[in-house]
């Protein structure tokens, strides 16, 4: 079993947490890849140094809607350059919604419709996408369904799932990559009445904590080069960098969401505390999962319980990352938890959290194969064996039928992830084995370590139409590793 010194020295893992017990993820024992290794990108200078755990972290206002009927609230937003102070001392120009780095937090409730008019006041189309969200065709955000410059689109989201932690970013093919790196990405938290019965920890002790990365010039300004895993060395949470966050000596619950384009997190606090995984992308679990080190990649959500009452007030605690690319020493640490003084807490983890029925039996099987030029090769991205292209259409699906899709990484050194637009599937194998607990819920996003295989089960009963279905990586999903769903 590896120690976490081995993982940090493997730089790349290949599993995630099963049960409770301590470490039982399962890492290969490689060395990392060409592609994914932990020493900086050549050539690129390093990102201004800031003093980790020098700033505090801020968390998303609310967006308040600006009308509400008896079935909907209304939103508007509005997608404009700005400024944020990323760095200290420094400014510097992003994309946003609304003028957050990141944008505003939208709360919806299961069964209430949320309608959003987004104006594209850039200088370039966008398209927004509610991700792990079910909605219609001309609502899902699709990469050729844009807004130009100056116009403005309405987005109706019926919410007709269960509680999940779902978030916006921009979709417009060949731009989304650089649009979500400079900034346009926010949350939406969909609750029900299953996650309000539970006596988690809420209110101000339930925090969003949006994880990415980015390089940033000796202007602080952000600097965008596709496929620069290894250049983005400086971590943001909420738009912040290595932040620390006062918390009393009581539980917190943590909605972790990686917002990056291509970093992977393997997290853990560095005293190995118990982390308590409650849900994951598409809602609740059915049991919470204790888990010291959770994996995470691009567009995945897992929705988590700490309890600082272990710790003496002055206690401080920091959120490590495992793994690479980049320099350690900078990519290495996430956020600094500062305890203080206990507090009341009737705040509970229930041993049952929701109830999952069992994935329906599949009666048709695909196979779908992720892959791009290895380093050296070239710098073509494929969904088997094809560029995306928006004319054609790669599956077509007969509606209400259930499948299930075997997706394998067919590189050697290169990681993936796949994501599908309008359903949330279930995890039945991976790689040949049984799905670990934290994988056990709704997802709709799944880390494929090179040469991994997972399978997964879906049934399309929701909206019919075309949808895309894309390695999230998103610079992979910019290069053409994207392909076209029909749902009729």
């Amino acid at each position: 079993m590896a120690s976490r010194r081995e993982l940090l020295n493997l730089g790349v893992a290949s599993g995630v947490l099963a049960a409770t017990g301590g470490l039982a993820a399962l890492f290969r024992e490689t060395r990392p890849p060409a592609a994914y290794a932990a020493a900086p990108a050549t050539g690129a200078a390093p990102s201004p140094a800031v003093p980790p755990f020098s700033v505090p972290l801020t968390v998303p206002p609310t967006l308040r809607p600006v009308r509400r009927s008896a079935r909907a609230d209304y939103y508007e937003v509005a997608m404009r350059p700005g400024r944020a102070g990323i760095l200290p001392g420094r400014h510097t120009d992003v994309l946003t919604y609304d003028g957050g780095f990141p944008g505003p937090t939208i709360r919806a409730r299961s069964g209430r419709t949320v309608v959003v008019r987004q104006r594209n006041l850039l200088r370039e189309p966008v398209s927004v996408h509610l991700h792990g969200a079910a909605t219609a065709e001309a609502d899902d955000g699709s990469p050729m369904n844009t807004i130009a410059p100056g116009a403005s689109r309405t987005y109706t989201y019926a919410n007709e799932q269960s509680n999940a932690t779902l978030w916006m970013h921009d979709h417009a093919h060949h731009l989304e990559a650089e649009h979500l790196y400079r900034g346009l990405s926010s949350l939406y938290l969909l609750t029900d009445r299953t996650e309000e019965r539970l006596a988690l920890p809420a209110g101000r002790y339930d925090i969003p904590l949006m994880l990415r990365d980015a390089r940033f010039d000796e202007n602080g300004q952000l600097v965008y080069d596709m496929d620069d895993a290894a250049g983005r060395d400086t971590i943001l949470v909420n738009g912040r960098p290595w932040p620390r966050l006062a918390v009393q000596a009581r539980k917190y619950r943590f909605r972790l969401v990686n917002t990056s384009n291509m970093r992977i997190f393997v997290l853990g606090l560095a005293d190995g505390g118990e982390i308590v995984v409650v849900g994951g992308d598409g809602g609740l679990l059915a049991q919470p999962v204790a888990a010291p080190v959770l994996v995470l990649s691009p567009g995945e959500r897992l929705d988590v319980v700490i309890d600082f009452s272990r710790y003496a007030a002055g206690t401080q605690v920091v959120l490590t990352n495992y793994v690479g690319p980049g320099p350690m020493d900078r990519v290495g640490q996430i956020m600094r938890f500062d305890v203080g003084e206990r507090a009341p807490d009737r705040s509970a983890v229930p041993a049952t959290l929701a109830t999952l029925a069992a994935p329906a039996a599949p009666t048709v099987r695909r196979d779908v194969e992720l892959r791009m030029d290895e380093p050296g090769a070239g710098v073509g991205a494929y969904v088997n064996g094809k560029s995306f292209d928006p004319a054609r259409i790669d599956t077509e699906i007969r509606w209400g039928t259930t499948e299930e899709w075997t997706v394998r990484n067919a590189n050697v050194t290169i990681p993936h992830n796949f994501h599908m637009h309008l359903v949330r599937f279930r995890i039945v194998e991976r790689d040949g084995a049984p799905v670990p607990p934290v994988e056990s819920g709704w997802k709709d996003t799944v880390l494929l370590w090179p040469g991994e295989t997972v399978k997964l089960v879906a049934t399309f009963d929701s909206y019919r139409g075309v949808f895309p279905y894309h390695c999230h990586m998103v610079d992979h999903s910019a290069m053409g590793m994207m392909a076209q769903m029909r749902i009729s």
